[in-house]
């Protein structure tokens, strides 16, 4: 077995030793608690299109902008939450390769409960969008952090699934939300507007996952990557122990892999240089298109149906049972993830994003509009589940949450803009042009994954990526 500075025989041992892992409870319980951290940024992120019609009703925002800096158009809302992320994953992405992907989550979720609490209690537009900045850019870092930690604790033959069941824990989010804002967004519970109930459970919520995820063992990978191999070696150990203790069976021997040699130690230039560089450039047009489709559809869900004339508790009601199959993407990635390449299987959810969105902008029956809703809901989170693996995986331990970091910041640009993107186009064109642009951004994934994507199945990350 051949190693080097960036890729010891340590960090190999634990490789090896990890990747011989059966399937079994414990560990699908440790991808759930790491998953719970993005539960809290996914009620964020998907928070903006279920309260839309409570902050426009309110008079604090308007469904239109003027312009970028209209900090009361609901562009800006949804904008500024973006614009924070943008700023912590573009600067701050090292942090859990320096740090540690345990310590890493715990100022970020108390970061953002702060924040977010001060958004429920914000008394004009311009407040709740700073206050939103930080939000985004407290939990910026969580989702970035976690997909590593999840990757590096999976064995390979089951690294796809058990991060999609990670995402199944977190898409769940999507429907609560949705079910909130349809019970308290029309009305004023103990006279404070709805909306601001929906903003201040997600920042309660915030503290009781950290007190949840204490306990959770930090990465063996990273801990032997940073050289404290007694470190990583006593935490593979305890999982062993654990492992064996609920299956009833003795552990296969590791198998060794060779891996070739390599002077790197971990370095922005890494992530930009002749190995990586073009899986980074890749990713991020792949991160820039993605969004488009997912938050285009997913923050603007409730206006676009409310453009068709219904009411506001009708079609809140209609964007919930839309949400409620945001779950059914998760399940999907999970039972696919091993079973197909996973870069063919974002080819195949871009594809339905395109195909459904346009039938849902030409749809005139309620019946129509929900079940291509659902669809669409469906593929981009099939999508979500299986890019969050595919992303995390094409690169090493050393440089892997700043290399993903960076290009997950590319969906954080589009983002920022898609909202106002949106919003033109809807006025403009109603929502055959909103389609139209997801449609294309859609075919932008499809040719570069498809085309410049590598094949990923049951490899060892190292072997992907030494």
């Amino acid at each position: 077995m051949t190693s080097a500075a960036g890729t010891t025989p340590a960090a190999l041992s634990v490789s090896a030793r990890l990747d011989r892992l059966p399937p079994c409870r414990y560990l699908a319980t440790l991808a759930a608690r790491i998953a719970l951290g993005g539960w809290f940024e996914f009620y964020e992120l998907f928070i903006a299109g279920y309260i839309s019609l409570g902050l426009i009703s309110s008079g604090l925002f308007h469904k239109t902008s003027t312009g970028y800096f209209d900090w009361s158009g609901f562009a800006a809302f949804t904008g500024t939450f973006f614009a924070g992320m943008f700023v912590s994953t573009v600067f701050f992405s090292r942090i859990p390769d320096r740090f540690g992907r345990k310590s890493t989550f715990t100022i970020s979720m108390v970061f953002y409960s702060v924040a977010a609490a001060f958004v429920a209690f914000s008394p004009t537009a311009g407040w709740i969008d700073a206050w939103r900045f930080v939000a985004g850019f407290g939990i910026g870092i969580q989702l970035i952090n976690n997909d590593s930690f999840i990757s590096e604790m999976a064995p390979k033959r089951v690294r796809g699934r058990y991060m999609a069941l990670g995402f199944i824990v977190i898409l769940t989010a999507i429907p609560v939300v949705a079910l909130l804002a349809w019970a308290l967004v029309p009305h004023q519970p103990l006279g404070l507007e709805g909306w601001r109930w929906v903003m201040l459970i997600g920042a309660a919520g915030g503290v009781l996952v950290w007190l949840l995820r204490r306990g959770l063992p930090e990465s063996p990978r990273w801990l032997a990557a940073r050289g404290r191999v007694a470190e990583a070696e006593d935490v593979v150990s305890e999982i062993e122990r654990r492992v064996v203790a609920q299956t009833g069976r003795a552990l296969p021997e590791p198998t060794a892999v060779d891996v070739a040699p390599t002077a790197e130690k971990g370095s922005w230039r890494e992530v930009f240089g002749r190995r990586y560089g073009g899986r980074t450039l890749m990713l991020s047009v792949f991160q820039f298109a993605q969004t488009i489709g997912v938050y285009g559809f997913s923050n603007w869900v409730v206006i676009l149906l409310a453009t068709r004339g219904y009411t506001v508790v009708t079609t809140l009601g209609y964007s919930f049972v839309i949400a409620l199959f945001t779950p059914v993407g998760g399940l999907l990635a999970w039972r696919l993830a091993e079973r197909y390449e996973r870069k063919w299987q974002l080819v195949a959810a871009a594809a339905g994003i395109g195909i459904f969105g346009m039938i849902f902008a030409e749809a005139r029956s309620a019946a129509l509009l929900i079940t291509c809703g659902a669809a669409v809901t469906v593929c981009n989170n099939w999508l979500i589940g299986i890019f969050h693996t595919y992303g995390t995986e094409l690169f090493p331990t050393r440089i892997r949450a700043r290399a993903f970091g960076f290009t997950f910041s590319w969906s954080r640009v589009s983002s920022i803009f898609v909202s106002y993107w949106v919003a033109d186009l809807l006025a403009a064109h109603g929502t055959v042009g909103v389609f139209t642009l997801i449609g294309v951004a859609m075919i932008v994934i499809i040719v570069s994954v498809g085309v410049w994507g590598p094949t990923t199945n049951n490899l060892r990350l190292e072997e992907l990526s030494p």
